[in-house]
């Protein structure tokens, strides 16, 4: 069996590296790949542009592709899978319509005020001075979103009316996130912790994933600017059996029958992030694909077939599968380049200490392989992922196999895991 995954970083990496444990996966194709997935065993990369859906359908007849699972959020809210799926080509993810759940901000923050799905109270606004105008009648802190993608950087938390204004200025007139920023929510800042909750859908069928918990900020204590994620471990202590089964009940299911009322029924992974405060919950947004850098330690703890779980979800037998998951604890630390989430250097080589650990993972994300050596391509470089019987175990594991990895520049946040551990 040949697969195709899309996508470059290290969510993709986890994925082909996932698909080619299959014996019965003869190839894994990744468009367009990195360093990481260029070295691995059973996968090769693909020089193609993933907005190129001819080039794709093509490489699909011509490699005889069964599956192709979309990684990133672009392609998904380009319409890939409805392209794809129309040419009859397997294709793992939701349409484009289904994908606006996380293409506009305004588009779902909406969709849960309809389908009374907990959230923030918030304001749209595509003009500049209207949004100025309502500073003026909001409390603080507040949370100004660009309403578009934007690489999970769109989000800016503003303790006062200064910052808030600053954070206008730089989305309206700076255009600090491009054409996501033609449009922001202001929305009323959530006190507690955030969790990640994702599961696979298929209609009105759902297979939660086991629970994991991001970390948005770039620095240690969740201080400064929102990136696409530091670090993830898993599972989440704050999810409770008793706050999951209230994920379920509260968000996922009103989500998958709203979509369904929609005429839009849900294929793919659909992540939720939420913030838990004691019993309480809220969905802060919705992600329309496997979450970056959960994906890494959630992946690391699944026993079962990956591909298995996906043609399940496709061919609408989700309610027959049964998944399967390591009891062990994982952790994922993202080393990045110096300057991430703002501008950084690339191409800097990148050496490695000899590693082989049966618990342990390096992920590649913005890596690229050339003359035999790898250079740096991106602001999230790695993700170093590791095993243990508990969380403090995994997080040692995954920060030795950190200290193995060095380019000039690389950075990392130390305290991945340790909201988990207290």
């Amino acid at each position: 069996m040949n697969i195709l995954i899309i996508g470059s970083g290290g969510r993709e990496h986890a994925l082909a590296w996932r698909c080619a444990q299959d014996y019965f996966v003869k190839n894994v194709f990744v468009c367009p790949g990195n360093a990481g997935t260029y070295l691995e065993n059973k996968v090769s990369n693909v020089e193609m542009d993933s907005s190129d859906f001819n080039a794709i359908e093509k490489f699909c007849v011509k490699e005889n592709i069964e599956l192709v699972i979309v990684g990133p959020e672009q392609p998904l809210v380009m319409g890939l899978t409805d392209f794809l799926q129309s040419k009859n080509i397997k294709t793992f993810g939701p349409s484009k319509n289904a994908a606006q759940l996380e293409g506009s901000k305004t588009f779902s923050k909406d969709f849960f005020v309809k389908y009374n799905i907990p959230t923030a109270g918030y304001k749209s606004f595509n003009n500049y001075e209207e949004s100025i105008h309502h500073l003026d009648l909001i409390s603080y802190p507040t949370v100004v979103k660009a309403d578009g993608l934007a690489a999970g950087k769109g989000v800016i938390i503003c303790e006062n009316k200064d910052e808030a204004v600053d954070a206008l200025n730089s989305i309206f007139k700076d255009k600090a996130f491009g054409p996501a920023g033609n449009k922001v929510v202001i929305e009323d800042f959530l006190d507690g912790e955030e969790a990640s909750f994702i599961a696979v859908v298929s209609k009105n069928k759902i297979i939660p994933l086991v629970t994991s918990q991001d970390h948005k900020a770039v620095g240690d204590g969740d201080v400064g600017l929102n990136t696409g994620g530091m670090g993830a471990y898993s599972p989440a202590p704050i999810v409770t059996d008793a706050i999951h089964k209230k994920i379920l009940d509260e968000v996922m299911y009103p989500t998958m029958q709203g979509l369904i009322d929609e005429g839009t029924p849900y294929l793919g992974f659909l992540y939720a992030g939420l913030m838990i405060k004691d019993d309480d919950i809220k969905v802060l947004e919705f992600n329309c694909r496997f979450g970056d850098p959960e994906t890494q330690p959630i992946l690391l703890r699944l026993n079962s077939s990956l591909v298995e779980l996906c043609l399940s979800a496709i061919n609408d037998e989700l309610d027959t599968y049964s998944i399967e998951w390591n009891e062990k604890h994982s952790c994922g630390v993202v080393i990045a380049s110096e300057g991430y989430p703002e501008s950084y250097e690339s191409n800097k080589e990148v050496s490695f200490a000899a590693y082989e650990e049966e618990n342990a993972k390096l992920f590649h994300a913005g890596t690229l392989f050339n003359n035999d050596k790898v250079f740096t391509s991106g602001g999230r470089v790695f993700c170093a992922t590791a095993l243990g019987n508990n969380l403090k175990e995994a997080q040692q594991n995954a920060y030795n196999l950190v200290d193995k990895v060095n380019f000039e520049g690389a950075f990392f946040r130390k305290d991945i895991g340790n909201k988990g551990i207290k």
